[in-house]
């Protein structure tokens, strides 16, 4: 019996050893074989971590100028305030604002600014969600009369801005903000891109700009699920499922009417 015991022991000191060498060497051979060199060398931080000088305004102000210029097309008892300039006016004005407080990086920040991005997205949200309030109840009391190009058009239109305006969302509270993320504050993101679980397939100075959050919602809105972008965060899931319902209840309500109208 002792002499087994000692046998036993030896065997597994054995063991240990080359579980210790394996674990040494196994995984450097298999990071080498499976993923190719990152192209900014080794150790370099990707730019989601770390700070950098600020997306471009660009992106932004060209997506919301086109939600403000869609609430024109749409019917008289669609728009929230009359007359059916008076509420683009104002958010034109204040993304005016924006722009000249920060014409070209996104990298500058005051409470004054911070609220007045949100004062907006709030307007666009505000007056979309009441199109679609006002469009839904209209097709289910039979009030409103639409031919069945004017009311997918209307939907068309309802459905974009709707995008438009959650990617503007997305955007302003993914870690902060853009103003935050150029800063690299907050190392926890909301959404989880791609570029963020392998990194190698990415440039070093990638990180996620106002495109990447209209993606998002662009396939949230067609697919009712996250696609290639997860969210994290309770507030990102729960936004989805927010904006998924609205695109789920405008598009079957909007495509089941025309197509009763056309029989």
């Amino acid at each position: 019996m002792p002499d087994s015991a000692l046998i036993l022991q030896g065997i597994r000191a054995l063991h240990e050893r080359l579980d210790a060498l394996e674990r040494r060497v196994v995984p450097e051979e298999r990071r080498s074989r499976a993923e190719p060199p990152h192209p900014g060398g080794p150790g370099v931080v990707p730019a989601w971590k770390r700070p950098t000088e600020g997306e471009a305004r660009w992106q932004a102000a060209g997506a919301v100028a086109v939600a403000v210029a869609l609430q024109f097309p749409l019917p008289g008892r669609l728009v929230l305030l009359h007359p059916v300039w008076l509420l683009p006016a104002l958010q034109g004005l204040l993304l005016l604002a924006l722009v000249m407080a920060n014409p070209h990086r996104i990298n500058r920040e005051s409470r004054a600014i911070r609220l007045l991005g949100l004062t907006l997205a709030a307007l666009l949200s505000l007056a979309n969600a009441w199109s679609v309030a006002r469009l839904v109840t209209g097709l289910v009391d039979g009030t409103d009369r639409y031919s069945p190009g004017q009311l997918l058009a209307t939907g068309g239109v309802i459905w974009l801005t709707n995008v438009i305006v959650f990617a503007l969302w997305y955007w302003e509270f993914d870690r902060g903000g853009p103003v935050a993320r150029a800063g690299g504050t907050d190392p926890y993101p909301d959404f989880l891109f791609a570029q963020m679980t392998s990194p190698h397939l990415a440039p070093p100075h990638w990180e996620p700009s106002f495109g990447d959050y209209l993606y998002l919602s662009f396939t949230n809105a067609a697919a009712f699920s996250p696609t290639d972008v997860l969210p994290l965060s309770r507030w990102a899931k729960m936004a989805m499922t927010a904006q998924a319902s609205v695109s789920i209840v405008t598009v079957a309500l909007v495509v089941a009417r025309a197509v009763n109208i056309l029989r």
